[in-house]
């Protein structure tokens, strides 16, 4: 019988990451933040194990062909540098599971701590009834926004035609079909809130990258399909080109007392520079208190 257990595979795995230079900033923050947690994943995964229970199986034995494929699995981790996510085809959000692929940014929108957290309750209410997922991607926040808003319909948008059916995906896995309306849209162009009485909830996590750090991203993520990611489709260089065209029509599509809550992650100081006249509510994440705000529709306007 072997003797390498889960856990000591899992710390050679880690150290074999490391060893390969793969470090926070070169890629983990794509659903683990350091390499132990990624060989953690990887290693219950390729084995069928619970991957939220490592302390049940650490001392399991391995048997010597299932560490041929975990090593071989880490080789095209290294060597392809594609994120993890990418392999497993699985990414955790708020501890729901979604289907990913390279058709879609792997999900890790802090918004989602939000919604789960209850930190945008006391802008909604009973009149809280439609809310639309801007830029859904996966449908990850349009998912967790029907989950813990059970009264509400969602409309989820997005300008790629390959987000949208990987979105339908997850959709359909956690039988929200019925409550979740996918909206192929270039921003709010073709979107329905004005035609439906106005949303009562926007959440928005757009491409917001700027220039300068969209050149400078590591393979992991030039990986994920940029038109998710650069904020400058429109010829600037600051990042806030998409935001720029929303914050222009985004009332339009808003209820009387409705809100958008925005993230603009670590772009804060060319927000502030681009629309120096907002003060917007800036909302405490694991990620501090700089990268998701809310606006009311009176600011907007």
């Amino acid at each position: 019988m072997s003797s390498v257990t889960v856990l000591a595979l899992i710390e050679a795995m880690a150290a074999k990451l490391e060893a390969a230079g793969l470090s926070f900033s070169d890629g983990f923050g794509q659903g683990t933040t350091n390499a132990f947690d990624e060989a953690a994943w990887l290693v219950m995964w390729k084995l069928g194990l619970p991957l939220d229970d490592l302390a049940s199986v650490e001392n399991k034995p391995v048997a010597p062909a299932d560490i041929t494929q975990v090593a071989m699995l880490f080789d095209e981790r290294i060597s392809s540098r594609r994120p993890a996510a990418y392999l497993t085809n699985e990414a955790w959000l708020m501890g729901v599971p979604f289907y990913v692929d390279e058709r879609v940014i792997i999900p890790r929108s802090f918004i989602a701590e939000l919604l789960i957290d209850e930190s945008i309750d006391p802008w909604l209410g009973e009149h809280t009834r439609r809310v639309l997922d801007l830029c859904t991607g996966n449908g990850s926040l349009a998912v967790l926004a029907a989950m813990t808003y059970p009264e509400v319909m969602v409309d989820a948008a997005d300008i790629s035609t390959d987000a949208l059916a990987v979105a339908r995906i997850n959709i359909d896995r956690h039988q929200l079909a019925d409550r979740i309306t996918l909206i192929e849209s270039d921003g709010l162009a073709a979107c329905r809130g004005a035609q439906n009485g106005g949303y009562d909830l926007i959440l928005c996590n757009p491409p917001y990258v700027n220039a300068a750090s969209m050149a400078a991203l590591p393979a992991e993520f030039r990986a994920e399909p940029a038109l998710a990611l650069a904020g400058n489709m429109h010829g600037g260089s600051d990042g806030m080109d998409f935001i720029r065209s929303l914050f222009l029509n985004a009332a339009t599509q808003m209820n009387e007392n409705a809100v958008l809550v925005l993230e603009i992650g670590n772009e804060r100081e060319n927000f502030e520079r681009a629309f120096p006249q907002l003060e917007p509510l800036w909302f405490e994440t694991s990620a501090g208190s700089d990268q998701v705000m809310l606006l009311t529709r009176e600011q907007l306007i």
